[in-house]
Protein backbone atom coordinates (compact mmCIF):
# COMPACT_ATOMS: atom_id res chain seq x y z
CA UNK A 1 0.00 0.00 0.00
CA UNK A 2 1.42 3.54 -0.76
CA UNK A 3 1.64 6.17 1.47
CA UNK A 4 -1.27 8.34 -0.04
CA UNK A 5 -3.42 5.32 -0.23
CA UNK A 6 -2.53 4.67 3.41
CA UNK A 7 -3.70 8.29 4.35
CA UNK A 8 -6.86 8.15 2.58
CA UNK A 9 -7.70 5.01 4.65
CA UNK A 10 -6.91 6.74 7.56
CA UNK A 11 -9.19 9.83 6.60
CA UNK A 12 -12.25 8.00 5.85
CA UNK A 13 -11.44 5.99 9.67
CA UNK A 14 -11.24 9.38 11.18
CA UNK A 15 -13.69 11.06 10.08
CA UNK A 16 -16.29 9.30 7.08
CA UNK A 17 -17.69 6.74 9.09
CA UNK A 18 -20.13 10.02 9.89
CA UNK A 19 -21.02 10.42 6.40
CA UNK A 20 -21.25 7.25 4.96
CA UNK A 21 -24.90 8.32 3.65
CA UNK A 22 -23.11 11.87 1.56
CA UNK A 23 -19.75 9.86 0.82
CA UNK A 24 -19.99 7.24 -1.55
CA UNK A 25 -18.20 6.12 -4.89
CA UNK A 26 -19.23 7.78 -7.75
CA UNK A 27 -18.28 8.80 -11.55
CA UNK A 28 -19.97 12.25 -11.15
CA UNK A 29 -17.60 15.43 -12.37
CA UNK A 30 -16.31 17.41 -9.29
CA UNK A 31 -15.79 21.19 -11.26
CA UNK A 32 -15.67 23.97 -8.83
CA UNK A 33 -17.58 26.89 -8.28
CA UNK A 34 -15.56 29.17 -10.52
CA UNK A 35 -16.32 27.38 -13.88
CA UNK A 36 -19.75 26.86 -13.45
CA UNK A 37 -22.87 29.09 -14.06
CA UNK A 38 -23.67 31.62 -11.50
CA UNK A 39 -26.44 31.20 -9.39
CA UNK A 40 -25.67 34.78 -7.71
CA UNK A 41 -29.71 36.53 -7.16
CA UNK A 42 -30.25 39.45 -9.44
CA UNK A 43 -30.00 42.44 -7.67
CA UNK A 44 -26.25 42.23 -5.71
CA UNK A 45 -24.10 43.52 -7.39
CA UNK A 46 -21.58 43.61 -4.13
CA UNK A 47 -22.08 40.16 -4.18
CA UNK A 48 -21.38 39.64 -7.14
CA UNK A 49 -17.95 41.67 -6.86
CA UNK A 50 -16.83 40.06 -3.87
CA UNK A 51 -17.42 36.60 -5.34
CA UNK A 52 -15.04 37.90 -8.63
CA UNK A 53 -12.61 39.18 -6.23
CA UNK A 54 -12.13 36.41 -4.38
CA UNK A 55 -12.15 34.02 -7.48
CA UNK A 56 -8.86 36.43 -8.76
CA UNK A 57 -6.98 35.82 -4.92
CA UNK A 58 -4.27 33.62 -4.78
CA UNK A 59 -4.11 30.44 -2.75
CA UNK A 60 -1.53 29.25 -1.10
CA UNK A 61 -0.95 25.44 -1.83
CA UNK A 62 2.71 24.97 -2.24
CA UNK A 63 3.85 24.32 1.61
CA UNK A 64 6.50 22.38 2.50
CA UNK A 65 6.21 22.59 6.18
CA UNK A 66 3.78 24.51 8.25
CA UNK A 67 4.04 25.18 11.84
CA UNK A 68 1.34 24.32 14.93
CA UNK A 69 0.32 28.04 15.38
CA UNK A 70 0.14 30.28 12.12
CA UNK A 71 2.23 33.46 12.70
CA UNK A 72 2.32 35.19 9.49
CA UNK A 73 -0.17 36.23 6.88
CA UNK A 74 1.71 34.71 4.00
CA UNK A 75 0.79 30.82 6.07
CA UNK A 76 -2.63 31.62 5.17
CA UNK A 77 -4.71 32.79 2.34
CA UNK A 78 -5.02 36.36 4.04
CA UNK A 79 -6.12 38.36 1.17
CA UNK A 80 -9.20 36.01 0.47
CA UNK A 81 -9.82 36.46 3.95
CA UNK A 82 -9.67 40.38 4.19
CA UNK A 83 -11.97 40.59 1.58
CA UNK A 84 -14.66 38.36 3.51
CA UNK A 85 -13.87 39.88 6.54
CA UNK A 86 -14.17 43.55 4.61
CA UNK A 87 -17.68 42.71 2.99
CA UNK A 88 -20.32 45.34 3.80
CA UNK A 89 -22.51 44.66 1.11
CA UNK A 90 -25.23 43.31 2.87
CA UNK A 91 -26.33 41.04 5.51
CA UNK A 92 -23.51 38.79 6.73
CA UNK A 93 -23.72 34.81 8.73
CA UNK A 94 -21.25 32.92 9.59
CA UNK A 95 -21.84 29.07 10.35
CA UNK A 96 -19.66 27.16 12.96
CA UNK A 97 -19.64 23.96 10.72
CA UNK A 98 -18.15 20.75 12.45
CA UNK A 99 -20.01 17.72 11.23
CA UNK A 100 -19.64 16.41 8.40
CA UNK A 101 -22.70 13.71 8.54
CA UNK A 102 -25.29 16.44 9.84
CA UNK A 103 -27.35 18.98 7.92
CA UNK A 104 -24.94 21.97 7.28
CA UNK A 105 -25.18 21.90 3.84
CA UNK A 106 -28.90 22.39 3.98
CA UNK A 107 -29.39 24.44 6.33
CA UNK A 108 -26.74 27.00 5.25
CA UNK A 109 -29.07 26.45 2.02
CA UNK A 110 -32.49 26.95 3.36
CA UNK A 111 -30.81 30.23 5.48
CA UNK A 112 -30.19 31.59 1.59
CA UNK A 113 -33.55 30.85 0.21
CA UNK A 114 -35.06 32.80 3.25
CA UNK A 115 -32.97 35.78 3.52
CA UNK A 116 -33.09 36.41 -0.42
CA UNK A 117 -36.38 35.59 -1.03
CA UNK A 118 -38.19 36.05 1.79
CA UNK A 119 -36.95 38.79 3.81
CA UNK A 120 -35.26 40.56 0.60
CA UNK A 121 -31.66 40.28 1.13
CA UNK A 122 -30.10 39.45 -2.25
CA UNK A 123 -27.10 40.61 -0.58
CA UNK A 124 -26.86 38.34 2.07
CA UNK A 125 -23.43 36.89 2.44
CA UNK A 126 -22.88 33.22 4.17
CA UNK A 127 -19.40 31.65 5.50
CA UNK A 128 -18.93 28.25 6.93
CA UNK A 129 -16.19 28.63 9.07
CA UNK A 130 -15.12 24.58 8.66
CA UNK A 131 -13.57 22.27 11.01
CA UNK A 132 -13.90 19.01 12.53
CA UNK A 133 -15.01 16.51 10.59
CA UNK A 134 -16.97 18.81 8.24
CA UNK A 135 -13.42 19.86 7.38
CA UNK A 136 -12.74 16.60 5.51
CA UNK A 137 -14.96 17.78 2.92
CA UNK A 138 -12.47 20.67 1.71
CA UNK A 139 -9.91 18.21 0.78
CA UNK A 140 -9.00 17.32 -3.26
CA UNK A 141 -10.91 14.66 -4.48
CA UNK A 142 -7.20 13.25 -4.86
CA UNK A 143 -7.14 12.27 -0.82
CA UNK A 144 -10.20 10.16 -1.07
CA UNK A 145 -10.39 8.10 -4.97
CA UNK A 146 -8.86 5.27 -3.86
CA UNK A 147 -11.72 4.21 -2.09
CA UNK A 148 -14.61 6.54 -2.19
CA UNK A 149 -15.80 9.67 -3.69
CA UNK A 150 -15.95 12.98 -1.52
CA UNK A 151 -19.81 13.65 -3.52
CA UNK A 152 -20.04 16.85 -1.13
CA UNK A 153 -17.78 18.40 -4.15
CA UNK A 154 -19.96 16.67 -6.51
CA UNK A 155 -21.94 18.90 -9.01
CA UNK A 156 -25.65 17.96 -8.68
CA UNK A 157 -28.00 16.95 -11.57
CA UNK A 158 -30.52 20.14 -10.28
CA UNK A 159 -27.44 22.69 -11.25
CA UNK A 160 -28.47 22.17 -14.82
CA UNK A 161 -32.12 23.13 -14.01
CA UNK A 162 -33.29 26.43 -15.01
CA UNK A 163 -31.42 29.05 -12.56
CA UNK A 164 -34.07 31.74 -12.75
CA UNK A 165 -37.12 29.22 -10.89
CA UNK A 166 -36.36 29.62 -7.49
CA UNK A 167 -39.71 27.85 -6.81
CA UNK A 168 -38.55 24.46 -8.53
CA UNK A 169 -38.80 21.68 -6.21
CA UNK A 170 -36.20 19.91 -7.83
CA UNK A 171 -34.16 22.49 -8.99
CA UNK A 172 -30.87 24.22 -8.24
CA UNK A 173 -32.14 26.01 -4.98
CA UNK A 174 -33.67 23.28 -3.45
CA UNK A 175 -32.13 20.03 -1.22
CA UNK A 176 -31.54 18.24 -4.28
CA UNK A 177 -28.41 20.45 -4.80
CA UNK A 178 -26.97 20.46 -1.63
CA UNK A 179 -23.59 20.71 -2.24
CA UNK A 180 -20.34 22.29 -2.07
CA UNK A 181 -20.17 23.74 -5.61
CA UNK A 182 -23.82 24.87 -6.01
CA UNK A 183 -22.78 26.90 -2.67
CA UNK A 184 -20.54 28.28 -3.57
CA UNK A 185 -22.03 29.43 -7.01
CA UNK A 186 -24.79 31.14 -4.41
CA UNK A 187 -21.50 33.18 -2.88
CA UNK A 188 -21.38 31.13 -0.09
CA UNK A 189 -17.74 30.78 1.49
CA UNK A 190 -16.25 27.92 2.90
CA UNK A 191 -13.06 28.35 5.23
CA UNK A 192 -10.41 26.30 6.20
CA UNK A 193 -9.08 25.72 9.47
CA UNK A 194 -5.34 25.15 9.87
CA UNK A 195 -5.70 23.61 13.39
CA UNK A 196 -7.93 20.88 11.99
CA UNK A 197 -5.25 19.97 9.58
CA UNK A 198 -2.45 20.02 12.24
CA UNK A 199 -4.71 18.04 14.29
CA UNK A 200 -5.54 15.29 11.58
CA UNK A 201 -2.22 15.10 10.17
CA UNK A 202 -0.83 14.40 14.09
CA UNK A 203 -3.49 11.86 14.26
CA UNK A 204 -2.00 10.11 11.31
CA UNK A 205 1.65 9.79 12.95
CA UNK A 206 0.10 8.78 15.90
CA UNK A 207 -1.80 5.75 14.19
CA UNK A 208 1.44 5.01 12.27
CA UNK A 209 0.07 6.24 8.69
CA UNK A 210 3.36 8.11 7.66
CA UNK A 211 5.19 5.31 5.41
CA UNK A 212 7.82 8.39 4.31
CA UNK A 213 8.08 9.34 7.59
CA UNK A 214 7.35 12.65 7.41
CA UNK A 215 7.82 15.47 10.54
CA UNK A 216 4.32 16.16 11.41
CA UNK A 217 5.01 19.75 9.86
CA UNK A 218 5.80 18.67 6.79
CA UNK A 219 2.41 16.01 6.44
CA UNK A 220 0.22 19.09 7.71
CA UNK A 221 1.87 21.38 5.04
CA UNK A 222 0.74 17.93 2.51
CA UNK A 223 -3.01 18.24 3.61
CA UNK A 224 -2.74 22.36 3.51
CA UNK A 225 -1.56 21.73 0.03
CA UNK A 226 -4.53 19.53 -1.14
CA UNK A 227 -7.62 21.72 0.22
CA UNK A 228 -9.60 22.54 -2.46
CA UNK A 229 -8.49 25.68 -4.53
CA UNK A 230 -11.97 28.10 -3.97
CA UNK A 231 -11.42 27.31 -0.17
CA UNK A 232 -9.98 30.06 1.69
CA UNK A 233 -7.57 28.68 4.44
CA UNK A 234 -7.35 30.60 8.00
CA UNK A 235 -5.24 30.31 11.11
CA UNK A 236 -8.20 28.55 12.68
CA UNK A 237 -12.03 28.47 12.43
CA UNK A 238 -12.90 28.91 16.12
CA UNK A 239 -9.87 32.09 16.07
CA UNK A 240 -11.40 33.44 13.00
CA UNK A 241 -14.69 33.66 14.26
CA UNK A 242 -14.58 36.39 16.57
CA UNK A 243 -12.66 38.52 13.18
CA UNK A 244 -15.92 38.04 11.36
CA UNK A 245 -18.20 38.67 14.40
CA UNK A 246 -16.76 41.91 15.21
CA UNK A 247 -17.38 43.07 11.73
CA UNK A 248 -21.36 42.27 12.07
CA UNK A 249 -21.25 38.50 11.46
CA UNK A 250 -23.83 36.93 12.54
CA UNK A 251 -23.18 33.70 14.29
CA UNK A 252 -25.05 30.22 13.88
CA UNK A 253 -24.28 27.15 15.15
Amino acid sequence: MTEKMARRGALKTFGLAAGTAILSATGQSRAIAAEAVSLLPSGAPNLAQLTQRLAQAPRRRDFKTVPMILERPDQWDHGALSEVIGYRGGERQVWDNTEIGGPWLNLMRNSLNAQIWSFKHPEFLVVSATHGSAHLALFQQAMWDKFTANTLLDDKSASSQDATNHESAEGAFSSHDNSIPALQRRGVVFLSCHNAIWELADRLISANVNPDKLSLDALAAELTNHVIPSAIITPGAVGTLPELQQVGFHYTK
